[in-house]
């Protein structure tokens, strides 16, 4: 399908020989770079982009990551091979606002479809604070009861852009639907030979969104809090579609350390709203996590933002792994 495979520059063979093999994995079955195949080439930025391109793709594509199983997507930095893989794609999907590398990499490479799944559904802003409140009606827009503000999501002491609204879409499964839908379009649009199967590929990708939203719903419809606590605000968008308040250690940001003050607030909430667990998550570390529900007795469990499927993770794809943290929930919050 590649028709610029045999154009790249002599200084990007360069740069691969130097850097050698290995930083890239192909979610795919086969692990050939981008540009190696005769299928539609889509390089993804990281695993829940990697999911729908090959849901949707199907035999059509080949889906090669930037992000490793097991690295944490914050924090990747492009090498010079990514970037030569990059020019060699014919398409290329990302989150913008998620990955700063990633966004500065295709922005300046002359890939011809440029997919960004922030501009297939509507961001909003979300801080260490997020939940039912703004769409549910609670009146606690910009500030909770327990007094802090919500904070902002923007530019964080790591440097990572979230100016454009919490990226964490994919948690939510009906704008992880919209994205699908959009990303159909794209695919349709760039391979026109193959549309009819990207468009039937889409149709049943959403309807399992559907039906996944639906067990969402159903399944933590009687619940005894509405409150959970999270290493790291990932689960705004998923909180507001089931009417729940997500209370994070740190922000958007995984890596932030939470003040002493936060700390603090969390144990007060804790007790105020019949809190049980406090979630860490597989790709980052548990410590903050831990050492809060030491302190104040409570358990701890994973709740997996699907960032990436590695052999701890509880499931092999994005909607086992989706289902198993809808069971921790339900548990957490004393779901009937």
């Amino acid at each position: 399908m590649n028709v610029r495979r045999r154009h790249i520059s002599t200084a990007a063979l360069t740069a691969v020989a130097a850097l050698g093999f290995g930083t890239l994995t192909a979610c795919s079955s086969d692990n050939a770079a981008a540009g190696d195949t005769d299928t539609f080439d889509v390089v993804a930025s990281f695993y829940p982009m990697a999911f729908l391109a090959e849901r949707i793709g199907g035999e059509h594509v080949h889906v090669t990551s930037l992000t490793q199983p097991g690295q944490e997507p914050h924090d990747l930095e492009i090498s010079a091979r990514q970037t030569a893989q990059l020019e060699e794609a014919d398409a290329a999907l990302y989150l913008k606002g998620l990955q700063p590398s990633v966004d500065e990499a295709i922005g300046q490479s002359p890939i011809a479809t440029k997919i960004d799944a922030a501009e297939l559904t509507a961001l909003e802003e979300h801080g260490t604070e997020a939940g039912h409140g703004e769409e549910h009606g609670d009146g606690h827009e910009d500030e909770d009861e327990h007094g802090h503000e919500d904070e902002q999501a923007h530019e964080d002491e790591h440097g990572h852009d979230h100016e454009g609204g919490d990226p964490h879409i994919w948690l939510d499964p009906v704008k992880y639907a919209e994205v699908a839908e959009g990303v159909g379009k794209a695919f349709q649009k760039a391979d026109p030979d193959h549309a009819a199967d990207y468009r039937k590929n889409t149709a049943t990708l959403v309807k399992d969104l559907e039906a996944l939203d639906e067990k969402f719903r159903t399944g933590l419809a009687n619940r005894t809090t509405d409150v959970f606590v999270t290493s790291h605000a990932a689960f705004g968008y998923l909180a507001e579609r089931y009417g729940l308040t997500e209370e994070a250690i740190s922000g958007l940001d995984p890596d932030t350390e939470p003040s002493g003050a936060r700390v603090k607030e969390l144990q007060k909430i804790a007790k105020d709203d019949g809190v049980t667990t406090v979630f860490y998550e597989t790709l980052v570390s548990d410590k903050t996590a831990k050492t809060l529900a030491g302190d104040t007795g409570l358990k701890t469990d994973v709740l997996d933002p699907v960032e990436g499927i590695t052999d701890h993770s509880r499931g092999e794809d994005y909607f086992q792994v989706m289902e198993a943290n809808l069971t921790a929930l339900r548990t957490a919050l004393g779901a009937r």
